[in-house]
């Protein structure tokens, strides 16, 4: 069982709204601070100011690279991995090419994703001698099981850093058990596995995280941190 604490820092605070204002921004970053998250999502206009607002806390800076679709050139994806480093995100969520992916251009994913980490790894050390933390997208509620296996393969290869269920975007896009459990099957404990979509209570967040889940992505991370309770969790076990 973990900590309120413990907890708080399994969450990815995120907030992708196309509508959201400066204000919205630093009130969100706010949050962060306050339950001391793992990191925020924002998307790539923000990452200056939210860098700004958590300067010397323990929040990390994680912004999107090929968002939603993935549907981008190698070219465009690797130019936003080095803007956003450049800019000051220390974690990207970088979306697969899910067309090519099912389209059996597995070469190209492979490629494609060798240079974003790449890319990444270099930009980082450019920037502040630190790495910078890749977590792949790969859109597992449009992939059969043969291409979530290759999609998981090519990413724990690639050296990235974790494997991400979804971009929320989807028709179908809550995070599921089965869809962390193969996930991890494939990956095993060598790198991370980040649970993103529909994550509203903490029944679902816990069944999340038993599976195998170790990053939640939400934008219900401070209605989740006050609803955690660990002893009543414990209670409720027995």
């Amino acid at each position: 069982m973990y900590t309120k604490e413990q907890f708080s820092k399994l969450i990815d605070h995120t907030l992708l709204r196309s509508s959201a204002s400066a204000e919205d921004i630093m009130a969100f970053c706010a949050e962060a601070k306050q339950h001391h998250f793992a990191a925020v999502v924002v998307l790539p206009f923000w990452v200056p100011l939210a860098a700004r607002e958590l300067q010397s806390s323990d929040v990390k800076v994680c912004t999107t690279v090929g968002f939603p679709h993935g549907a981008c050139t190698r070219a465009v994806k690797v130019y936003e991995v080095r803007n956003a480093v450049t800019l000051g995100a220390e974690e990207l969520d970088v979306v697969i090419n899910i067309g090519a992916l099912k389209s059996g251009d597995v070469d190209y994913v492979r490629r494609e994703l060798m240079e974003v980490v790449g890319s990444a790894n270099l930009s980082g050390m450019t920037q502040d001698a630190k790495r910078t933390l890749v977590k792949v997208i790969i859109e597992a509620p449009y992939l059969t099981k043969e291409e979530l296996v290759t999609a998981c393969e090519i990413v724990r290869d690639a050296g990235a850093d974790f494997v991400k269920t979804s971009t929320g975007t989807c028709h179908n896009g809550a995070a599921s058990v089965a869809e962390v459990q193969a996930i991890r099957d494939v990956v095993g404990s060598t790198i991370g596995v980040k649970a993103a979509g529909g994550i509203r209570t903490i029944e679902h967040a816990m069944d999340l995280l038993d599976a195998g889940a170790n990053r939640l992505g939400t934008s219900t991370g401070v209605a989740l941190v006050h609803a955690y309770d660990p002893d009543e969790l414990l209670k409720a076990s027995r």
